[in-house]
């Protein structure tokens, strides 16, 4: 009997409930977090358009981390099979050379193009997750309806650049390359299904690592709060290192999300794996 509060006030972070009569707290922090990566982006934004460079640790770190989302989780996974990273020693000659190709093939660097969505994206999960960490905050990507936006969205944009590009040829995804052809009546409804799984798998995981994390913080909090002073230490300290380590899940889901919409966005440039993938 003793667990039941523990566990309702656990619950409780990761319900929602309203603040302000009908503003409800993931209303309120889901604006919260958009207006943080607004506040990082519009700045920064401002003076890279000025070609001055950019100074300060902050800026720096972020810079950093945008340019680790483009060319390290954009570019490799959304390509069209003929992009390929410049040679060249010099930020001018690296984007004359990027027109050049640009104005060759219209789908060089095609991941630029969704590039600045992925920062967002990228960054509004992120804060999203690490101001639920706030104690008395709520985690807004634990709402199982967030995530599922966010994935089914990605996904239906991936169908619409898959047709956009390459007409009825899309539904080639539904054919592995090298099936036989006896194994169609078989492959083509397992791939579907497998199409079918993927918002589904990419909104679950979301909401359920971030619910459960939240949840086994709650309890320890509780479990730190009944016990007292004499035992009460012991869920306490587990709790501070449960903190440090939903930290890192809050960028790791993050990075996941944001690599897994990459991968079926490249899947729909490049007809799941028929054309030749970028190292």
């Amino acid at each position: 009997m003793m667990l039941s509060p523990i566990f309702a006030d656990a619950l409780a972070h990761v319900l929602d409930e309203n603040w302000f009569g009908p503003v409800t707290k993931y209303q309120l922090l889901a604006v919260f977090a958009a207006v943080i990566v607004a506040g990082l982006m519009i700045p920064l934004a401002k003076r890279v358009s000025t070609g001055e460079p950019v100074r300060g640790a902050l800026w720096n770190m972020l810079e950093a981390l945008l340019l680790f989302i483009r060319d390290e989780v954009a570019r490799p996974n959304i390509h069209s099979g003929h992009d390929h990273h410049p040679e060249t020693p010099t930020d001018a000659e690296s984007h004359k050379h990027e027109a050049e190709e640009a104005h060759k093939d219209p789908q060089h660097y095609l991941a630029d193009k969704f590039v600045p969505f992925l920062w967002t994206l990228f960054l509004f999960i992120l804060f999203a997750n690490l101001l639920g960490l706030i104690p008395g905050s709520y985690t807004v990507t634990s709402q199982i309806i967030v995530t599922a936006v966010f994935a089914v969205g990605i996904y239906g944009l991936s169908l619409v650049l898959g047709f956009s590009l390459h007409g009825m040829k899309f539904l080639g995804i539904l054919v592995p390359p090298g099936t036989p052809g006896w194994l169609l009546p078989l492959m083509i409804p397992i791939e579907l299904i497998s199409q079918l799984a993927r918002p589904i798998s990419l909104a679950v995981r979301l909401f359920a690592n971030m619910t459960a994390g939240h949840v086994i913080l709650g309890v320890l909090f509780g479990l730190a709060i009944s016990g007292g002073l004499l035992i009460g230490w012991l869920p306490f300290a587990f709790t501070i290192a449960m903190n440090g380590l939903e930290v890192g899940i809050a960028f790791i889901q993050a990075y996941i999300f944001t690599v897994l919409s990459c991968v079926y966005l490249g899947d729909a440039v490049t007809l799941h794996g028929h054309s030749e993938h970028a190292h």
